[in-house]
């Protein structure tokens, strides 16, 4: 293994996607280049139809890219078949929804361990149990997710994430069905699988707050990497989110705190 499979969990090359053909053909990822650090928490943003959603179908595996290669611990996912690719998503990647996504019918702890049956792993006791505690629901493990509130459903749906030892969590809007303060909480729990597990998680949000809990923001706009700020607050990523796209052609210049843009150049 190379040094950037050793530095970088993720990294997307020169990502194209295209669907339709022809006159019909709508580019939703332009040439997108990217890499994620281990024990890193990035946010992705950008504007309505700024490809946020297809590139982490394809930062994730659930969508090929037209072009360009994905690469998660420095293998090319191009290379595998739709039943490998299955398999490394179930053991390699963790996933966490506004939805929650879980099933009703099944326990705290059994949709904790679900991903771990679904690859015919045995589930590791002291793992489930390390990562049971660290969500706060060690006397909730029998309950199902209607006797629950949003945000300890939202914390099963961290633990079934964590509980595989995944290279990297994608969280696709994961605090946007929660009130403000349950928001705080799930989000700081993340900072938290980052901090102590060294923990890989890439979070798109469309809320500069829940951006603002990452080390790093990543912008996208027309389906393009337009710069990135690291040690973001709230409301520098919230008057940057203003100069992206077309959104840029009606504002002033930007001010303040300058932006890398993806040319390594800022403004």
């Amino acid at each position: 293994m190379d040094t950037i499979a050793v530095a970088d969990t993720v990294r997307l090359n020169a990502v194209r996607k295209v669907y339709g053909e022809g006159a019909n053909s709508v580019t939703a990822l332009d040439g997108v280049t990217l890499t994620f650090e281990r024990g890193s928490f990035t946010a992705v943003m950008g504007p309505s139809g700024s490809g946020k959603s297809t590139f982490l179908h394809c930062a994730a595996g659930l969508d090929r890219p037209t072009s360009g290669t994905v690469l998660l611990d420095g293998e090319d996912l191009s290379g595998y078949d739709e039943t490998t690719l299955t398999k490394m998503r179930r053991e390699r990647i963790g996933f966490i929804f506004q939805s929650f996504n879980l099933l009703p019918a099944l326990t705290v702890l059994q949709n904790i361990t679900l991903p771990l049956k679904l690859a015919g792993r045995r589930p590791n006791r002291a793992r489930v149990t390390e990562v049971i505690q660290r969500v706060g629901l060690g006397e909730r493990t029998g309950h199902r997710p209607a006797e629950l509130s949003g945000g300890q459903q939202q914390r099963v749906a961290i633990a079934r994430a964590l509980v595989t030892g995944p290279a990297v969590v994608f969280a696709d809007e994961p605090t946007g069905a929660l009130d403000t303060r349950t928001a705080r909480e799930v989000l700081r729990l993340m900072q938290e699988s980052v901090q102590s597990l060294g923990q890989t998680i890439v979070m798109v949000t469309h809320d500069p707050v829940a951006a603002s809990y990452a080390d790093r923001v990543v912008f996208l706009a027309d389906g393009r990497f337009v710069g990135d700020i690291y040690h973001p607050t709230a409301e520098v990523v919230a008057e940057r989110m203003t100069h992206l796209g077309a959104w840029a052609d009606e504002q002033p210049a930007a001010g303040g705190r300058q932006m890398r843009t993806s040319t390594g150049g800022t403004y």
